[in-house]
């Protein structure tokens, strides 16, 4: 039992259309059935799922899910991605972390940001799922402040020649395809985008990450020593990213924040099942005792709030609709609550939350990042205060 229900009803904000709702029905059948019993292993192990995530392009579909259909996606919207993300991070945020890298940071990224020979070359690879993909931004002395990257490109002939590190890649050790933020001009503040492939001469992949959540899916360095890079492979314009990459922040913004409405619903459901059909104190159930009452409500009222907000702004997004202010408030909200939701559902199963025989643990410890990936809420909160006095002063 699940404290959300797929009716359908007059005007479904999380269902709009028939589409959306049989998207969320497939994929929460897939993700409660493949999803749930390897997740602990994975996360354990710190190892990736490559066999099950090929799966979801071969068997479920689900990727290429906001490229037009004449291109060989599905044609749907940023609610189509988010209602993925939500299902799938009930059981596995980790590995719907490594899905949201090579769908939202690189198939819809690359898609809306690539020319027609660019896509006949890499779109039908990476929507099969042939190929894993991934995005380079994040450096090691580069991180919310990303126009202090210091990776260079120096055009020579028909050639990028490409030097620099990055620094905390999803998806890093098993991509074969990037998208990858550098720069022309060392001083300057604008960036140049292009996709690159891991076989490329002077790419190599650096360190693994030991994280303390997100551990089924791998992070990396990628490390480019004079990378040889053809001259076919720019996004767009040189100096001409930073337009793009602000578009494709706002999507993987609301789909972070939809990760971290999966791990709440799930938690809230641990809470209520323990609660409620198992756990006995002094002859009650559990849920009959105030302070329990307090932290199941609460928690279950701020996943609902967040979900309105979640799912209002991404259906307000699209290729050429910009909500910056929405999606950095999307995210900031979400994100906050699903800390406290886990952290609360510890509290409610006592020494059984803390101790891995119930996932509540791994999903709390899988909720931190998120409120730190795709820009940090601090940084959303200083976005949002930029937005609001832009607004005010006009």
């Amino acid at each position: 039992m699940s404290i959300v229900t797929t009716k359908k009803s007059s005007y479904d904000l999380f269902n709009p259309t028939e589409d959306h709702l049989s998207l969320r029905q497939s994929v929460a059948s897939f993700a409660e059935r493949e999803l749930d019993d390897q997740a602990k292993e994975n996360d354990e192990t710190e190892s990736f799922n490559e066999i099950l995530f090929k799966r979801l392009g071969s068997e479920l579909g689900i990727f290429g899910i906001t490229v037009p259909e004449e291109d060989g996606g599905h044609g749907l919207d940023p609610l189509a991605s988010v209602i993925i993300h939500e299902e799938m991070s009930r059981f596995d945020p980790g590995f719907t972390l490594s899905y949201l890298a090579h769908e939202v940071l690189f198939v819809n990224n690359f898609f809306y940001s690539s020319n027609a020979s660019q896509r006949s070359r890499y779109l039908s690879k990476v929507i099969t799922g042939e190929w894993i993909g991934g995005m380079g931004m994040t450096e090691p002395g580069a991180g919310t402040d990303v126009l202090g990257m210091a990776t260079h490109a120096v055009k020579k002939g028909d050639r990028y020649i490409i030097n620099g590190v990055k620094q905390y890649i999803t998806n890093g050790s098993v991509g074969q395809v990037f998208v990858l933020y550098t720069k022309l001009d060392k001083n300057a503040k604008k960036m140049t985008s292009f996709v690159i492939e891991s076989s490329y001469k002077g790419f190599s992949v650096g360190k693994k990450e030991e994280k303390m959540g997100m551990r089924s899916s791998p992070t990396t360095q990628l490390v480019f020593e004079d990378m040889e890079v053809p001259e076919e492979n720019l996004l767009g314009e040189e100096n001409g990213a930073i337009t793009h990459m602000m578009r494709n922040l706002e999507i993987e913004r609301v789909t972070l924040a939809a990760q971290s409405l999966g791990i709440a619903r799930r938690c809230v459901d641990i809470m209520c099942d323990y609660t409620v059909r198992h756990r006995e104190a002094f002859g009650k159930k559990l849920m009959e005792f105030g302070q329990i009452q307090r932290l199941v409500a609460e928690s279950y009222a701020d996943y609902q709030a967040a979900r309105a907000l979640v799912y209002q702004v991404a259906s307000e997004l699209g290729p050429d609709v910009r909500n910056s202010l929405g999606a950095a408030s999307a995210k900031l909200v979400a994100t906050q609550m699903a800390e406290r939701v886990s952290r609360n559902a510890i509290q409610v199963l006592g020494g059984y939350g803390y101790c891995r025989e119930y996932p509540v643990e791994r999903l709390h410890r899988d909720a931190i990042l998120l409120s730190i990936g795709g820009g940090t809420n601090e940084a959303m909160q200083k976005n949002i205060a930029s937005d609001l006095k832009k607004l005010w002063s006009e």
